[in-house]
């Protein structure tokens, strides 16, 4: 994820790139420019809710550190009718997780959401939503690297009011280059429902842009984009597009990331307020000490 947790493992260090030449970063920095100028060019489906709205950066937990960050999502003024018959209602919802990590080894994190909730939504009230299963699998130390990699799975279960399908899950690449003060992450999600194989995973990529202020401090764009099954993307008028300003904070409490993003299309809810506070509860003195 991005910064605020740190860092495939020691067996896959061979496979890291050797950036010898100063052409091969030149490469690499337009490869990546022009995957997150497509992926901004992807416009989004109209969707269920989400109780995350991130882009994961490949850094993750050190081992032993266990970490709550809890993702609260609001959204003044949305769409009108739920994305589905049964669905939540997103306009004047408040939706969200907590989110438990552990890092189990350099290269490996696992995590809890749970649960899902709502604070609020219409028609419903508070209301229970489920709960995920997750595994991180990035390169050791991945804010250390100017190119990283990784890749996250996770697993969930759903309530029959925040997703039709009662078991889901996603398989999130991610890619990035920290160039100082620029980041640049690009995550090429496919969404699984278990329904049609392969030719039926929807491709929801995002990606984010990021100047890094100071150590403590930073400001993005971030765009989230679902472009429909892999086998027949949607139509332009059933798709959605959201376009975020965030900001991010070490905080001495917490890690704190913020933000406010803006639908572009009329499938797109208007406007969403994003706040994730993120804090290790617990160290192990050899981190602790570092």
């Amino acid at each position: 994820m991005h910064s605020l947790k740190k860092s495939w493992g020691a067996s896959l260090k061979q496979f890291s790139p050797k950036w010898s030449k100063p052409n091969q970063y030149l490469r690499a920095c337009l490869m990546c420019l022009a995957v997150a100028a497509a992926l901004f060019a992807v416009p989004l489906v109209a969707s269920a809710q989400t109780d995350e709205i991130q882009v994961y950066d490949g850094a993750i937990a050190a081992p032993g550190v266990i970490n709550l960050t809890v993702h609260n999502n609001f959204t003044p003024d949305g769409q009108k009718a739920p994305a589905f018959p049964g669905g939540l209602i997103p306009d004047k919802s408040w939706n969200g997780a907590a989110e438990w990590a552990y890092g189990v080894t350099e290269w490996l994190e696992a995590g809890l959401y749970l649960p899902l909730y709502s604070v609020y939504s219409k028609d419903r009230g508070p209301s229970i939503n489920g709960g995920k299963l997750r595994l991180l699998f990035a390169e050791p130390h991945a804010d250390d690297h100017t190119f990283v990699y990784a890749v996250n799975f996770e697993f969930s279960y759903n309530a029959k009011h925040w997703d039709p399908r009662r078991y889901t899950s996603e398989i999130r690449p991610i890619f990035g280059l920290h160039l100082h003060p620029w980041d640049i992450i690009v995550n090429p999600i496919l969404d699984n429902s278990y329904v049609g194989g392969f030719k039926n995973l929807d491709f929801a990529p995002c990606a984010r842009i990021a100047y890094n202020l100071s150590p403590k401090w930073a400001v993005a764009v971030e765009e989230y984009s679902d472009a429909g099954p892999l086998k027949d993307f949607l139509p332009t008028d059933e798709e959605s597009h959201e376009l975020w300003g965030v900001f991010d904070h070490a905080a001495k409490f917490a890690s704190i990331e913020a933000g406010i993003g803006f639908g572009l299309t009329s499938s797109s809810d208007k406007v969403t307020l994003k706040l994730m506070l993120s804090r290790d509860l617990h160290t192990p003195a050899k981190h602790a000490s570092n």
